[in-house]
């Protein structure tokens, strides 16, 4: 079955592969605001509907979160996600190194929620690794 495209815009574009049910995004440009949020919500309805529990997040073209983005995905979209299923990110990682380092404190975070986290930096491998789980 071929992938389908989500969402597709000049900020993102992500796409549900329903064989592998993987949730799958790649940042094209700095993203904020209610794109952000607009992003991470399609994923969890598109995770939730479909019983899926892996999401795969390519973020090399991103940077450092926003403050009001970061407080609402650590209070609002990850536990909403984890109870819709989300079990397993593979994440490759922003180029700067600050944006490595916040994705290093959500991994942290998001493991209470029960999530399995892993740090990539070649989007394949991520894939890769997320079919295994």
């Amino acid at each position: 079955m071929p992938s389908q495209i989500i969402v597709d815009n000049a900020y993102v574009t992500m796409w549900y592969h329903p064989d592998k049910k993987i949730v799958h995004h790649k940042i094209h440009k700095f993203i904020f605001g209610d794109a952000f949020q607009d992003l991470l919500l399609s994923g969890t309805e598109v995770l939730r509907k479909n019983g899926a529990q892996k999401w795969l997040s390519d973020d090399r073209f991103n940077s450092v979160l926003k403050k009001e983005d970061l407080e609402w995905s650590e209070t609002q979209w990850a536990p909403a996600t984890a109870k819709a299923g989300w079990k397993f990110w593979a994440i490759v990682q922003p180029e700067k190194v600050l944006g490595q380092v916040a994705m290093q404190r959500l991994i942290d975070k998001y493991a209470s929620l029960g999530v399995t986290a892993r740090l990539f930096a070649d989007p394949n491998e991520a894939m890769t690794w997320l079919e295994k789980q």
